[in-house]
């Protein structure tokens, strides 16, 4: 929940600076897409984590202990929260970006090189939530 959180706040946060220079500079709006897409991706690693975390809980019956519970529900947290850091960053880069490459264009691979740094939070997150589930 918490990375679809985060990815809807990074895609409307970037939709908001994608309008402002849609007025201005209509020819950068695909260019412009990049946050957009970039936010997405983070929904996608909370997808996987919950996929991979539903096919290891099982019944108390057939020897699922409180330790791999509480295993299971920090590889939860430690995506979702880095999936929520990642979007709120994606989503001011994005604006600030995507505003700023409208004035500069120069601004631009200095915008995607951030959008990498903040994407590579919530990919962090899910790495270490697939070894949580693995212990």
């Amino acid at each position: 929940v918490f990375t679809v959180l985060g990815a809807a706040y990074g895609t409307a946060k970037s939709a908001v600076g994608i309008c402002a220079i849609g007025v201005m500079r209509p020819e950068l709006i695909m260019k412009s897409v990049i946050p957009v897409i970039m936010a997405g991706i983070i929904g996608i690693y909370g997808l996987v984590v919950a996929i991979v975390l539903r096919g290891k809980v099982k019944p108390a019956s057939a020897g699922y202990t409180l330790n791999d519970a509480f295993g299971h529900f920090a590889a939860g947290i430690t995506c979702g929260l880095c999936g929520l850091g990642a979007g709120y960053a994606i989503g001011i880069v994005g604006d600030a970006g995507v505003r700023g490459t409208a004035m500069q264009p120069r601004l631009f691979v200095g915008t995607v090189l951030i959008l990498i740094f903040s994407e590579v939070l919530a990919l962090y997150g899910m790495i270490v939530s697939l070894i949580l589930t693995m212990g």
